[in-house]
């Protein structure tokens, strides 16, 4: 029985195959994101991974569902596992906003799922480390969010020689359509061509812009000025301030979701092309909660994702990944069978003083449980002696610059922790 396509298994590290996922590093990188939302004064949610399937079609249109999975259950109701986790934010804070000061700062780290064509990057199902502030217009709250990314990136020991955050605005080119005279009715239209400027052949822009009353030249000249809009002023001074600013570069051809963005908008790539996809990517959506509630609730809202399969791909190019094993901090050796329950009084009483603790569970040769030890990476081997006078004596030896020291057992934690 075989695992479905796009899918993964998380093993502990060391892995049996090089196609599986490490479930270390999957933890290794939820520590991470954890700790740094936490850092910023943001609370962590969840929600259900199946959702009514209206709830992404509202959002995106129903192109989407040719992306999903999605079927009618057993009560006839139409739903999908979710895709990404903004809609469900969404219906959750138009539920309950009043029982929350504003402005929110919410983050979430869920599993999701998208029916796609698997590609480098890309699998169908993937971890993400979602964080959104609701209930702020000013611009501070886009600074904090790309402040927040950044720093997030800068925890797993990137630097400014590695990612670059690109930054743009719906509203500049928005401005750009207007000063050049476009037709509103072909705004949309516009915006499409744009999107698509890095995938397409530039004779193929430059057609399909014409159509619409512009031309590529003109186009890449208000690129290639990056002029900041007075909004995007406002976020690369308060950058600037945190000395974030050298990670940020105007970059106008970042363009994002046509019928969700509203603002500024930011994408976060690998400088050295080791990542080809973004590593992460958002922006201000303050039309979507009063999409989702029906007009009920209107609130300002901006947000970004982080998967954890680009992330990976990143950090194993740097060689950036730490080194996993069991963490055993002592491995305690039942050298005699008269002493077991002895040494699990002792086991009991290290695991309670938080340490992580490993011992064999059935008989066994004192070498062979010590090579079990040594397979652990334990860094200390305890185990309980008689003394002559009867009492209990406890031998602890550090593995790693092989010094041992002969405690009462009640002193082992102690001796651990100075290493």
């Amino acid at each position: 029985m075989e695992r479905l396509p796009g899918f993964r298994d998380f093993y502990p590290e060391p892995l049996p195959t090089a196609d599986v996922g490490s479930a270390d590093a999957r933890q290794f990188i939820f520590n991470r994101w954890r700790n740094m939302a936490q850092r910023y004064g943001f609370r962590e949610y969840d929600g259900p991974p199946l959702e009514p399937l209206d709830l992404f079609t509202t959002k995106s249109g129903n192109e989407i569902v040719g992306q999903l999975y999605n079927f009618v259950d057993k009560g006839d109701r139409a739903i999908a596992l979710r895709p990404e986790m903004t809609p469900t934010l969404a219906r959750m804070i138009s539920a309950y906003e009043r029982n929350y000061k504003k402005p929110i700062k919410w983050f979430a780290l869920p599993q999701l799922f998208r029916y796609e064509k698997q590609q480098k990057g890309r699998l169908r199902e993937h971890f993400q480390f979602n964080a959104d502030i609701i209930g702020e217009s000013d611009r501070a709250a886009d600074a904090e969010l790309i402040a927040l990314l950044i720093d997030t990136l800068r925890s797993f020991g990137l630097k400014a020689e590695d990612f670059v955050i690109r930054l743009s605005s719906r509203q500049a080119w928005h401005e750009f359509f207007v000063r050049h005279q476009g037709d509103p009715a072909r705004e949309y239209e516009f915006f499409q061509i744009i999107d698509k400027l890095e995938r397409e052949a530039p004779t193929e822009s430059d057609k399909k812009l014409k159509e619409v009353g512009f031309t590529l030249e003109r186009v890449n000249a208000f690129i290639e000025q990056a002029e900041p809009t007075d909004d995007l002023r406002l976020i690369l001074d308060n950058l600037k301030a945190r000395g974030l600013v050298d990670f940020i570069r105007i970059d106008y051809r970042v363009i994002r979701g046509l019928a969700y963005y509203t603002g500024p908008v930011f994408e976060a790539f690998d400088k050295k092309g080791d990542c080809p996809r973004a590593i992460a990517g958002g922006g201000r959506y303050d039309n979507l909660i009063g999409l989702i509630s029906g007009g009920k609730v209107n609130l300002a809202a901006l947000g970004f994702g982080m998967g954890d399969v680009v992330l990976l791909d990143l950090l194993k190019a740097r060689g950036l990944l730490p080194g996993f094993d069991a963490g055993i901090e002592v491995y305690c050796l039942v050298a005699q069978e008269a002493l077991r329950t002895e040494s699990l009084r002792l086991v009991q009483d290290l695991r309670e003083a938080g340490l992580v603790v490993e011992y064999s569970l059935t008989p066994a040769k004192p070498d062979k449980q010590f090579k079990r030890a040594q397979e652990l990476k334990a860094r200390h081997v305890a185990q309980l002696e008689r003394a002559e006078g009867g009492g209990l004596i406890a031998r602890v030896k550090n593995l790693q610059n092989r010094q041992e020291t002969q405690v009462a057992p009640e002193k082992v934690t102690e001796v651990v922790r100075r290493g």
